[in-house]
């Protein structure tokens, strides 16, 4: 999958009205200001969080693009969707969690209870209109990974999973991963049985969390019921 030129690329006729294309243009408009496609994903990833002062970022998103490919080959996946979605997963760091709900209204996104609760989730579905409409992707499994890719979702695909679990493994806290072992000791068994792993890490601790989407719980019932059943 070679990914458009980077730019606005809003395709109006395919999604939204008029009114919602320039609310979109505005919001975007700032954050592209001087920004201007190499046609290497990887470069211009880079240069637009570094744009940011996002520099932390960078590495991150990198490795999980690595791991993802890496991942992607071992289960057969296309390598070079699953190394796009890893490089744009996080690529809506640049907005704020105090400005994600704003951000996330402009660019009418369907937004959860839980999601206004604490709008940092609300990063995944962000970054996926990001990717589609400023770095030009169009393979919608690639987008699909981009838009789950902190909470997974019900009915995920291959590819969903890959970039789930492959963030998950290239945690970028600064204390260590404690679910990291145990993920990819599963990941010896099945893709699915880490997704499981770490869904039931986060459904253990669900007491604690600032709040439990319901991607995530739909998620883990899903699988768990699946691997239950083998």
């Amino acid at each position: 999958m070679q990914p458009q030129p980077a730019g606005l690329c809003i395709r109006a006729s395919l999604r939204f009205d008029l009114s919602e294309v320039k609310a979109m243009l505005e919001t975007f408009k700032k954050i592209t200001k001087n920004f201007k496609s190499t046609g290497v994903l990887s470069e211009d990833v880079a240069r637009f969080l570094r744009m940011h002062d996002c520099i932390d970022t960078i590495k991150h998103v990198n490795a999980v693009a690595e791991e993802a490919k890496k991942l992607a080959s071992r289960f057969f996946e296309n390598q070079e969707g699953a190394f796009s979605a890893g490089l744009l997963h996080d690529v809506s760091v640049i907005f704020s969690d105090e400005d994600r709900l704003r951000v996330a209204i402009e660019l009418k996104i369907d937004v959860l209870p839980e999601e206004k609760i604490y709008p940092a989730i609300l990063h995944q579905k962000i970054s996926k209109i990001m990717a589609e409409e400023i770095f030009g992707i169009t393979d919608k499994n690639v987008l699909s990974a981009i838009g789950c890719h902190t909470t997974l979702k019900e009915n995920a695909s291959v590819l969903d999973k890959i970039v789930f679990i492959s963030d998950k493994i290239r945690w970028d806290q600064k204390y260590d991963a404690p679910f990291l072992s145990d993920v990819l000791k599963a990941l010896g068994v099945s893709l699915d049985e880490a997704c499981s792993r770490y869904l039931n890490y986060l459904w253990n601790r669900r007491e604690s969390l600032a709040v439990v989407h319901p991607w995530m719980a739909a998620a883990y019932k899903q699988i768990g019921n699946s691997l239950n059943k083998k």
